[in-house]
């Protein structure tokens, strides 16, 4: 018999997991054979898929060049490079970048920027950032800061300054005669509320998810939304922070989410799929009027040592073109759209499925008690956990979180690589009924056969 010697890892729990032998395409193997379909791209990463050959050959040939140099010393190419396929792509006016190695670090960046463009234009008063409830944005204390997710946040209240939240655009909860027009609105004006119960002169920046990650599972406000929360932040002046840390690089079919109601923020955290998993890399993108006045009031105190970091980049950089190559900004659109229709045919089927939401290939389904009511289910079932545990048994890796802020609820997150199949997505659904099947007899949940 072996014996498996002790980790001197840790990580959140004692939660334990086979060993990773390698990986290719949208499948992962462990050094026992055993495939894996990765119906969550990790956490939302690997956009293109894993050991994808052109990538790979990119970073060798920039690791027999150079694997690291310091941003105070030397410019490098695949920096610059990366910062200007980046700006090509996004909206107009979001053309400086700033070059990080994760998400927490960019949205870190960005409301560091911000607070520094209030001081250059003397408006020194101003330092809140409102955030939205759930929401998720990042390890860091000040990421933690702008997140609304309790297990996450409560810890840590004591040691930072927590920021002013409302209420995300949880529609699809609401029981009322309004409209889904009307209902963006009324979640718009939340914000214009917060803004004046706070003191305008003191609100610096909203930030919020496009679509929301794995606190709100997928989450899509209706459309009235997003230009009107562009409106009242033109009215007072305030910043306006997009966390495209996960909707970025094209995972909603679009290469930044903004672009699907043409909103142009100030300010764009970036990271997850831009780089895929191939080499940690994430980047602020900031209109240059921005930037601009920041470095003629001295400079940005801010960085990291792997800022811009030419191994990174390369891998970035070659990311970007399989993107282009492959098509599949594109490809996330059609598949999602697949995909969605798929899952919401197995609300037919399940009572308890209470919702089917995203866009592109960021998608989520929740599990409640009651559809009319949305009631989650029982919270001692631990039915976010389990549904995970069944999935992965069966060689299905997908991602759950809490869905009502931390505290209960079930919602999973399907979110493949955006290089997936019609056929690997009949693969991820055939694998879901036997998981929901057999999880439903576990905990006696009603089926239609």
């Amino acid at each position: 018999m072996t014996t498996i010697p002790r980790s001197n890892l840790f990580y959140q729990s004692r939660l334990s997991r086979p060993m990773l032998d390698r990986a290719e395409g949208i499948y992962l193997y462990d050094t026992s054979g055993k495939r894996y379909l990765d119906g969550s791209s990790g956490a939302m990463v690997s956009n293109i898929g894993h050991s994808n050959a052109n990538v790979l050959a990119a970073m060798k040939a920039q690791m027999d060049k150079a694997t690291f140099g310091y941003r105070l010393h030397f410019q490098n190419e695949p920096a610059e490079t990366l910062a200007r396929m980046t700006a090509e792509r996004m909206p107009e006016g979001l053309d400086r970048v700033f070059f990080v190695s994760g998400g927490s670090e960019a949205v870190e960046s960005t409301i560091k920027l911000a607070r520094q463009y209030a001081l250059a234009i003397d408006e020194g008063s101003r330092w809140k950032v409102i955030s939205r409830y759930p929401s998720y944005h990042g390890g860091t204390l000040g990421a933690v800061a702008l997140t609304g997710y309790d297990p996450l946040t409560r810890p840590f209240s004591p040691m930072m300054r927590e920021m002013p939240k409302v209420p995300a655009p949880l529609c699809y909860l609401d029981r009322d005669n309004l409209s889904d027009h009307d209902r963006g609105l009324k979640y718009a004006e939340m914000l214009r509320d917060e803004i004046i119960a706070q003191g305008p002169e003191t609100v610096l920046a909203f930030i919020m998810e496009p679509v929301g990650g794995a606190s709100t599972g997928a989450l899509v406000a209706p459309d009235s939304y997003y230009g009107r929360i562009r409106e009242i932040c033109d009215e007072f002046g305030i910043l306006l922070i997009y966390d495209e840390v996960m909707t970025g690089a094209g995972r909603t079919g679009a290469f930044v989410a903004s672009e699907h109601w043409g909103v142009v923020p100030d300010i764009v955290a970036l990271s997850k799929g831009f780089a895929a998993g191939y080499a940690p890399l994430g980047a602020m993108v900031a209109q240059g009027a921005i930037v601009e006045k920041v470095l003629d009031a001295g400079g940005f105190m801010h960085g990291f040592t792997y800022a811009g970091n030419p191994l990174a980049c390369a891998a970035g950089c070659a990311v970007l073109e399989e993107m282009d190559r492959l098509g599949l900004v594109d490809n996330a659109s059609v598949m999602g759209d697949r995909l969605k229709a798929e899952l919401g045919a197995l609300m037919a089927r399940y009572p308890f499925i209470g919702d089917v939401r995203g866009k592109g290939l960021l998608l989520a389904f929740e599990l409640v008690s009651d559809r009319e009511t949305m009631t989650p289910l029982p919270k001692a079932l631990n039915a976010y956990n389990r549904l995970v545990d069944l999935a992965y048994e069966r060689g299905l890796i997908i991602y759950s979180r809490r869905t009502r802020g931390g505290l209960e609820g079930d919602h999973f997150l399907v979110c493949p690589p955006l290089i997936i199949t019609e056929d690997q997505i009949g693969e991820i659904i055939v694998t879901l009924i036997d998981c929901l099947d057999t999880m439903a007899a576990e905990m006696d949940l009603p089926v239609n056969r």
